[in-house]
């Protein structure tokens, strides 16, 4: 399959969770869909601190992704969903990727390569596969720290539009090419200046402590119960699948 190109032509760039990435998306989509590799779809367009995208087969055999990430300033690239999900997500938040990518070279610096990532690296890996930032009111913050479905998702509804929930993990995007009930984020609370990207990058990737990330400081949230995102969801009964929409585990 050249260029994952039947993979691209998956993706349904009026899925409102795209909405961060139509625009750009779709202008590369389009590139690769006429026979271009995602490395080259993707260092097409300007990116920041002069990123490049190359293909798979620039990493040096046995050396760390992300150490050659931090040193060259590319980004090995492969062909398919996942890599191109991933730069899609550098070219918008090139400031918090340039961050997780600084702690992963600094934990493979001083720890090594390894079979085993570690705490840090660890976390780090858990929030750039599959994390979503939400921007919300604090009542809907606390009802979904509870994992009170049905009050997030009924008596709360109306304040779901003085939201703003972005997905940023590459593999969380993905996953979403073909939709699933049960696809679940891991979901950050931000407070940035604005909804804008360019602030919201700012405001993470000054806000990224490896220390709070450690704590796993994540909400779980299955992404296609959010209002307008799903069709099903206007029913109530749509959040009523236990083995989804779990309660909250009783501490010890």
């Amino acid at each position: 399959m050249a260029h994952g190109l039947a993979e691209i032509a998956d993706i349904d760039w009026a899925a409102p969770w795209l909405g961060p990435y139509r625009a750009l998306g779709q202008l590369l989509a389009d590139k690769i869909e006429h026979g271009a590799s995602c490395a080259s779809a993707l260092s097409s367009v300007a990116a920041s601190g002069q990123l490049r995208f190359v293909p798979q087969d620039e990493l040096p055999a046995g050396a760390s992704y992300e150490s050659f990430i931090f040193q060259s300033r590319c980004v090995p690239t492969r062909d398919g969903l996942h890599d191109f999900f991933n730069g899609l997500v550098w070219h918008h938040f090139p400031q918090s990727k340039q961050a997780l990518n600084r702690v992963q070279a600094e934990q493979i610096q001083r720890s090594g390569q390894g079979p085993v990532r570690g705490a840090v690296r660890d976390a780090v890996t858990v929030f750039d596969e599959n994390a979503a930032l939400l921007r919300a009111p604090d009542i809907l913050w606390e009802a979904l720290a509870k994992r009170q479905w049905h009050r997030l998702f009924g008596e709360l509804r109306p304040l779901w539009q003085e939201s703003h929930l972005i997905l940023f993990g590459h593999a969380l995007l993905e996953k979403l090419v073909t939709p699933r009930k049960a696809i679940t984020a891991h979901v950050l609370r931000i407070s940035p200046p604005s909804d804008h990207l360019p602030d919201i990058d700012d405001w993470l990737a000054d806000h990224l402590d490896v220390e709070v990330l450690k704590r796993k400081p994540y909400q779980p949230l299955p992404v296609l119960g959010v209002p307008g995102w799903w069709p099903a969801n206007a029913e109530a009964d749509f959040y009523a699948d236990t083995e989804v929409f779990r309660a909250a585990r009783d501490r010890v």
